[in-house]
């Protein structure tokens, strides 16, 4: 018996044809849970550096309602989590807790409450090799407890 194994997958047109692509193919996307406990899983990503894209889905997998324990992935240096945090928490609700104007923001989800997903897309070349970066949720009084890290893989 001949045993194949696909090592990626790429769909082509509308019938979207299965096409195995030969070689290493990169992670370029994460799936990130939010609890109600306040706390992501995994609390830490690697982005490969071969990636053009990379892709984070935001699970809350809490019972709560978002008013009372919404949550967000907001990407920023580590030397901005703070900032950042207090700038998300004055924007408010009806913005994500996110300042439109912070350009320290590098990517970020909308606020979701239990069962409810969001996803945000960025281009890899937004970070930079040996630059520390966090995940951070800016629902009011969040950030200083719900954070994670993200590097950039060689």
């Amino acid at each position: 018996m001949n045993k194949f194994v696909l090592t990626g997958l790429i769909l082509v047109g509308a019938g979207a044809s299965l096409i195995a692509s030969p070689g290493y193919a990169a992670e370029c996307s994460a799936v990130i849970e939010a609890d109600d406990a306040m706390r992501f899983n995994p609390a830490t990503i690697n982005v490969p550096k071969s990636c053009a894209q990379f892709t984070v889905q935001l699970k809350h997998t809490g019972r709560l309602p978002k008013a009372a324990m919404g949550h967000n992935w907001v990407l920023v240096k580590q030397s901005d989590v703070n900032g950042v945090g207090r700038t998300g928490m004055a924007a408010g609700e009806a913005l994500d807790f996110i300042d439109p104007n912070d350009s320290r923001v590098i990517a970020h989800t909308a606020i979701i409450g239990a069962g409810e997903a969001s996803s945000v897309t960025f281009p890899v070349n937004k970070l930079q090799q040996g630059v520390r970066y966090s995940f951070l949720c800016t629902f009011a009084g969040h950030s200083p407890i719900m954070q994670g890290t993200l590097s950039l893989a060689p």
